[in-house]
């Protein structure tokens, strides 16, 4: 009920929607927030069975003019997994693993499966996904590729974009889309071919200087990514679209070989900012991380087990043997200085 009237949105998603609809108080009240300082009360949820269900969700709300919120684990940090309209759960139902493909070292996953659950799978074949955000036990597929979630590992691995391999998407006006890679590989509408077109030869000169060659680049929209020099690479400029182009329901993933070793190295420096000018002279060494720390956050008793100093850069090392990384570890030893 909504001000003591029958919600039309609820009613018209109910004879459509197979999986669950929930418009109680404490079912919206569970999806009020994510790991922000943000909330949003939800006017529903949705809980889609399969990419049917979202279809006719979406239908429901274009007709409506009701905003959507796709939701994974809800990690989140700047208020995306959450919003007044309707928020659709794909933790509940659209949460499997549907193939692990280890010859091509690739994965179809649905948008609810959660992180950990793929790398379980994978480790059987040999295999890891590379980005690990510190959410990893709860972070889903669909939201790490909605936010180009990155993780300790992007050193070595990349973010989530690069290891992002095609993407299955229904957009807001109830086009079912397959992007995979370069734009005349894919599965487009004439109307979004030509719009992309249009927006990157009309943009040349600003896409080609206004983004920052940064390996982390994970915010705002990667537009750069569409110029013909790039193939016009619909997949990254996708991901970290926040759920704004369109709902991923499918998505197939890079995977890569996991180290059967690792060793840590822990470099001591007078301060951050010797620690931080001493990080780059490292990444030739193709270390998997290099994390830094500073004293304040370190605490006198640990800070006695670790190198003198006010800084520290932790840098794990990976190879086939224990003898390898260790051997890798203790060659970053001697870069690091």
């Amino acid at each position: 009920m909504t001000g003591g009237r029958v919600d039309e949105v609820e009613q018209s998603l109910r004879a459509v929607v197979r999986g669950e609809v929930e418009w109680g108080a404490g079912a919206r009240a569970l999806v009020t927030m994510d790991a922000s300082n943000y909330r949003r009360v939800p006017r529903g949820v949705v809980a889609p069975a399969d990419a049917a269900d979202v279809a006719a969700a979406l239908a429901v709300c274009r007709e409506h003019g009701v905003p959507v919120t796709a939701r994974g684990g809800g990690t989140s940090i700047a208020g995306q997994a959450i919003g007044t309209g309707v928020v659709l759960d794909f933790t509940r139902h659209m949460n499997r693993l549907l193939e692990i493909d280890p010859a091509a070292r690739t994965a179809r996953v649905q948008p609810g499966l959660v992180l950990d659950d793929l790398r379980r799978a994978a480790a059987a074949h040999g295999l890891t996904f590379g980005p690990d955000p510190s959410t990893h036990s709860r972070c889903t597929l669909g939201g790490m590729i909605g936010n180009n979630a990155c993780g300790s590992h992007s050193v070595a691995w990349g973010t989530t974009a690069d290891n992002v391999r095609a993407l299955d998407v229904l957009t807001y006006r109830g086009e079912a889309v397959r992007l995979a890679g370069a734009e005349r590989d894919c599965a487009l509408p004439g109307r979004l071919r030509e719009g992309i077109a249009r927006l990157a030869d009309g943009n040349l000169a600003l896409l080609r200087t206004g983004f920052p060659q940064l390996p982390r680049r994970i915010s705002g929209y990667a537009l750069d990514r569409l110029l013909p020099e790039h193939g016009r690479d619909v997949v990254r400029a996708f991901t970290g679209s926040e759920g704004t182009l369109g709902v991923l329901t499918e998505a197939t993933v890079a995977l890569v070989p996991a180290p059967a070793a690792r060793a840590l190295a822990v470099l001591g420096y007078a301060d951050e900012s010797a620690a931080a000018q001493a990080a780059h002279l490292l990444l030739p060494l193709r270390p998997l991380t290099v994390e830094g720390m500073a004293a304040d956050l370190v605490g006198e008793a640990a800070a006695r087990e670790l190198p003198r100093g006010g800084a520290w850069l932790f840098v794990e090392t990976g190879g086939d043997s224990p003898a390898q990384a260790q051997a890798l570890a203790r060659e970053v030893c001697r870069a690091g200085g």
